[in-house]
């Protein structure tokens, strides 16, 4: 009898391993001995099979991930849903951020995406445009008199600058021209310490020299400063002038770039689609045109301010610049150095070593 309950026990190993039976294998055996008879010590023979059974569920996969095949053979559950219940938890827990963070991820490149798509459009739209009125095809929006004003901005630009280069050009040589009167003035005084039979004509010569060379630290001054004035004139306020004007006239392409879309829906069918394609474009048209108007405003009143504000600089600098040549080519260090003092411009301090002035610039 205990041959035919091992045997019934070992027949039991095959639907739990094979067949996925959520059913354990002690339950099996307790069926199993009370349909024999009932007797304990046959039950208590099946023991140590169920044992090794239950060793085999403990240390074999989680029910978690047989679940899968025991419900695609249609087991019983009953075996899982302890486990199931005990981890459902925790996965829903994990599972939450990433679908939120999935969304979020999706909203950003809906708008990236729009982003793009509006760029790509307008960029299309203004570079039809511009091919346009290359080609003189395309109407192109003109106030003539803006635009003489800035035709007159840049070229009196262009010629600042050439003031601005020539002068810098000017320091440079002059400033080379003090020092080398600076060093022939040392060298005079030397040698008449040196030569006695020509102690007076070196004397002379030397003193000259670092009179000149006074002068021209001073001159200098006035030259470095009428330099400053006019880089600050030309490279900030006429360049931040400029860049308003270029906002300006990209603001004028993207307007006509809009006006004529919509002049060419205008023109076609009247369906309900191109209604609101229209629509749409007549809302776009009255944007740019708000900006274009708004720019152009800005542009007109900072040539306005620009142009006053260039009188009143170049008055002063030309005024200084001519004072001061003329006063230093002249011999005449009083009226130098009250041209400086006049303009404000400081002037080097009692015995001090060479300055450089082209480190203030």
């Amino acid at each position: 009898m205990t041959d035919s309950i091992l045997s019934k026990a070992a027949t039991m190993e095959i639907p739990i391993n094979s067949n996925g039976d959520t059913r354990t294998a002690e339950d099996d055996s307790l069926e199993q001995g009370a349909q024999i008879g009932g007797s304990l010590d046959e039950i208590v023979g099946t023991l140590p099979v169920a044992m090794d059974l239950q060793q085999v569920m403990v240390s074999g996969p989680n029910l978690n991930e047989t679940s899968i095949v025991s419900g695609g053979y249609g087991g019983a559950a009953e075996g899982i849903i302890p486990t199931s219940s005990i981890k459902a938890p925790s996965m829903h827990h994990s599972n939450s951020n990433p679908m939120m963070s999935e969304e979020a991820t999706r909203g950003v490149a809906v708008e990236k995406f729009d982003s793009v798509k509006k760029w790509s459009i307008n960029t299309y739209k203004c570079t039809k445009q511009m091919f346009s009125e290359r080609f003189g095809r395309g109407t192109k929006t003109v106030d003539m008199e803006l635009e003489a004003q800035i035709d007159v901005l840049r070229e009196t630009k262009l010629k600042y600058e050439c003031i601005l280069r020539l002068a810098r050009d000017l320091t440079n040589h002059f400033y080379n021209m003090v020092q080398t009167q600076q060093a022939l003035g040392d060298t005079f005084a030397d040698l008449s310490q040196k030569s006695p039979e020509l102690q007076d004509e070196f004397g002379y010569n030397a003193e000259t020299q670092r009179l000149l060379c006074k002068n021209g630290e001073t001159l200098l001054g006035a030259i470095n400063f009428f330099v400053s004035s006019i880089n600050t004139l030309v490279n900030k306020t006429m360049e931040d002038t400029l860049m308003t004007i270029k906002m300006y006239e990209n603001a004028r392409l993207e307007f006509d770039a809009y006006r004529t879309d919509l002049e060419e829906l205008s023109v076609g069918p009247r369906d309900a689609a191109a209604m609101m394609r229209i629509e749409m474009a007549q809302q776009q048209y009255q944007i740019q045109k708000d900006k274009y108007e708004r720019l152009r405003s800005d542009v007109t009143i900072k040539l306005k301010f620009l142009d006053e504000n260039k009188v009143k600089v170049m008055h002063k600098q030309l005024l200084l610049f001519h004072n001061a040549i003329s006063a230093y080519f002249a011999g005449n260090q009083q009226q130098l150095e009250q041209t400086l003092r006049q303009f404000n411009v400081k002037l080097k301090p009692p015995g001090s070593d060479k300055p450089s002035w082209l480190e203030e610039q």
